[in-house]
């Protein structure tokens, strides 16, 4: 997923983009919107989380997601029942698991 624009880039589309950048000696950027690629972790994560503040719903799972690995499972439904809200599948799917395996129960 690309931090800029949530958006999932087939491996043809990049390797296009990148040939592109490389003949016309451009700077690094996203396959679909061309913005500038993020020169650090920290700023990718700012761009996943300004995109989550906007009600991106494929944004909004992947907070899910990364607070769920780190045991924040609170938080991490709070995201999933606001992208699954917005339409957003997998995340219907994670809360599925979550509630059969009882998660939610220990954690509160």
């Amino acid at each position: 997923m690309q931090s800029c624009c949530s958006t999932v880039v087939c491996d043809g589309c990049t390797h296009v983009n990148s040939l592109r950048e490389r003949e016309g000696r451009l700077p690094p950027t996203c396959p679909f919107c061309r913005t500038p690629v993020p020169h650090s972790v920290a700023e990718a994560e700012r761009n996943k989380m300004k995109r989550a503040e906007v009600n991106d719903p494929v944004a909004l799972g992947d907070a899910g997601m990364r607070r769920f690995v780190v045991g924040d499972y609170a938080r991490a439904i709070e995201y999933w029942e606001k992208a699954a809200g917005l339409g957003h599948v997998e995340s219907h799917y994670h809360l599925s698991g979550i509630y059969k395996r009882d998660v939610v129960l220990k954690q509160t």
